[in-house]
C-alpha cells in the first residue's frame, strides 16, 4: 500500500498538460485518496467550496451530522456579530444604594483581577465612605453551575456562568511537593490576591478531585497522588459572584477602603453608579475567543445574542437565526462553545455559512492563522495562508476555515474526524489512553487534505 507521505509526492509532481488553443487547466485533485490512505479510525467528512462559488469543489461526506466540537465557536461569533454588532461592549460596575454598595455584573466575558484592581483604586480616589453593606449582583445572565455538566467537574474549561464573571471563572491553584503549601489565587498580569472564598486541601479518596460547598465557600479535596510532585493548575469557580466579591473586597482593602464581607442579591436595587469598567469591544472580545477557544466566552457571547433565559433555548435562537441565513438544515445545536455531546454540524453547512455571512462580516480576519502549526510545526501548507478554527474533543478533531493558495484563488473548509465509539466511551474524561496519538493522526491528516487542495 502506498504511503500518504509519497501519495502527496505523486500528486505534487504530475503534469498539467495544456490542451491545443486553452489555457492550461487548473488541476482540481480530490482528498478521497489521502484520507483512505491514513486509516485514521472513524469517520472523516470534509468539504470545500472555492470563492467566489456556492457549489462545492470536492467534498465526501459532507452531510453526515458530526459533533462540531470547537468550530461551533466560529458560527457563535457569527451570529454574535449580527445580533449585537461589532463594537459592542459589556460593563461592569460599582453602584451606591441607600447604604449598599453593589459590585455589578454586565457579563463581560474577559473582566479579570486587574480589571477589578482598576475600579477599585477608581472607587478609592472618588472619596466614598464605608458602605454598611457590599453586595454582587449577577442577574445581568442567566446562572449555570456548569457550562457542560457531562464534563468532569474539576476541568477549568467549564466553571459555572453568571452575569458576574472574573478570570474566566477560574481560579488557579498551586502546590509544593505533597501538596504542601497549597494556594489560591484570582491570579492576572499585575495582580493575584489570595481568593478566601475558595480552600484546597490534599486526601485520600478515590477522585483525583472532588468539589463540595461549605456554606458560602466552596471547598476542593485533591487526592495525593495528583500533587506528589510541585505544580499548579487551574480549577473552576461555582460561586462566581462570592469570588468576584472576595477579590474586590481585598483589592478596595489595599486602597485604605474597607468593605464588609460580600453577600449576592438576586434583584439589583436603583442607586448611582459610582465608578464603572467597559470591556473591549465584541470584535475584540471574539478574536480572543476564536485564538484561545475560550468556552465561557462563547456560551457569554451567544446568551448576550440571543437574549434567551437558558442555554436551551439560546441555542434555538441560533438555529432560528441560521435558518433566517438559509443553512438551518445542516445544524443541529445544543450550546455556543461546542462542548455539547448533543450538537451537530455537517462539513457542507459549515463550508457553505463561512463562504457566505462569514465572509460578509470579515470572520477571517478573526481567526487564528496557521493553527495547525502550534501542533504539527510548519509543514506542507506554509505555502499557502490557512485561517481556521480548530475543534477538539476526545476522539474528535475539526478544523474548519479559508485557505489562500500562492495564485490568490480563495477556498472555504470543513475538515471533520471523530470515532464515535470511543468518543462516547471517554466523554467528559481528562487525557484518556489513546487520544493524543490519534488526535495527532487527525491533525496530519487535516494538514495533507489542506496540502491537496493547494
Amino acid at each position: 500500500m502506498m504511503h500518504r507521505r509519497a501519495l502527496l509526492a505523486g500528486l505534487a509532481a504530475l503534469p498539467v498538460a495544456p490542451a491545443w488553443g486553452r489555457p492550461p487547466a487548473k488541476p482540481a485533485f480530490s482528498a478521497r485518496p489521502v484520507v483512505a490512505a491514513t486509516r485514521l479510525p472513524g469517520i472523516v467528512a470534509y468539504a470545500r467550496l472555492d470563492l467566489p462559488g456556492d457549489s462545492l469543489a470536492d467534498a465526501a461526506l459532507a452531510a453526515a451530522p458530526m459533533m462540531p466540537a470547537s468550530t461551533l465557536k466560529a458560527v457563535t461569533a457569527l451570529y454574535a456579530l449580527a445580533k449585537l454588532g461589532r463594537n459592542r461592549t459589556f460593563a461592569t460596575r460599582v453602584i451606591r444604594a441607600g447604604d449598599t454598595l453593589v459590585l455589578a455584573g454586565g457579563g463581560d466575558p474577559v473582566l479579570s483581577t486587574d480589571d477589578l484592581a482598576r475600579l477599585a483604586a477608581d472607587l478609592a480616589a472618588s472619596g466614598q465612605p464605608a458602605p454598611a453593606r457590599f453586595a454582587v449582583w449577577g442577574g445581568a445572565l442567566p446562572q449555570l453551575d456548569e457550562i457542560a455538566p457531562a464534563q468532569a467537574d474539576h476541568l477549568a474549561y467549564n466553571p459555572a456562568l453568571s452575569g458576574m464573571i472574573l478570570n474566566f471563572n477560574r481560579v488557579h491553584l498551586g502546590w509544593r511537593q505533597g501538596g504542601s503549601r497549597m494556594s489560591l489565587e484570582a491570579r492576572a498580569a499585575s495582580h493575584s490576591p489570595r481568593a478566601y472564598t475558595i480552600t484546597a486541601a490534599p486526601g485520600d479518596g478515590a477522585d483525583l478531585f472532588s468539589w463540595r460547598q461549605d456554606g458560602l465557600h466552596e471547598s476542593w479535596t485533591i487526592s495525593r497522588s495528583a500533587i506528589a510532585r510541585p505544580g499548579s493548575r487551574w480549577l473552576p469557580v461555582r460561586k462566581p459572584e462570592l469570588y468576584a466579591g472576595d477579590v474586590f473586597q481585598t483589592l478596595c482593602r489595599a486602597q485604605g477602603l474597607v468593605l464588609p464581607a460580600p453577600e449576592v442579591i438576586r434583584d439589583l436595587p436603583p442607586g448611582e453608579v459610582l465608578v464603572s469598567h467597559s470591556s473591549p469591544p465584541l470584535e475584540e472580545v471574539l478574536r480572543g475567543m476564536l485564538h484561545f477557544s475560550t468556552n465561557l466566552t462563547a456560551e457569554v457571547v451567544g446568551l448576550h445574542a440571543s437574549g434567551a433565559a437558558d442555554p436551551a433555548a439560546s441555542a434555538r435562537a441560533m438555529i432560528a437565526w441560521l435558518t433566517e441565513q438559509g443553512h438551518g438544515a445542516d445544524f443541529t445545536l445544543a450550546d455556543h462553545s461546542g462542548l455539547s455531546p448533543d450538537s451537530r454540524v455537517t462539513a457542507q453547512g459549515m463550508a457553505r455559512l463561512l463562504a457566505g455571512p462569514g465572509l460578509t462580516v470579515g470572520l477571517p480576519d478573526l481567526l487564528k492563522p496557521d493553527p495547525l502549526d502550534e501542533h504539527l510545526g510548519r509543514g506542507a501548507t506554509a505555502a499557502m495562508q490557512i485561517r481556521a478554527k480548530t475543534g477538539t474533543l476526545n476522539f474528535v478533531s475539526n478544523l474548519a476555515g479559508y485557505l489562500t493558495r500562492p495564485d490568490g484563488n480563495r477556498s472555504a473548509f470543513a475538515i471533520l474526524c471523530a470515532d464515535p465509539p470511543r468518543q462516547a466511551a471517554t466523554a467528559g474524561q481528562e487525557l484518556p489512553a489513546g487520544v493524543l496519538s490519534w488526535t495527532r493522526d487527525a491533525r496530519q491528516l487535516q494538514r495533507d487534505i489542506l496540502a491537496i487542495w493547494s
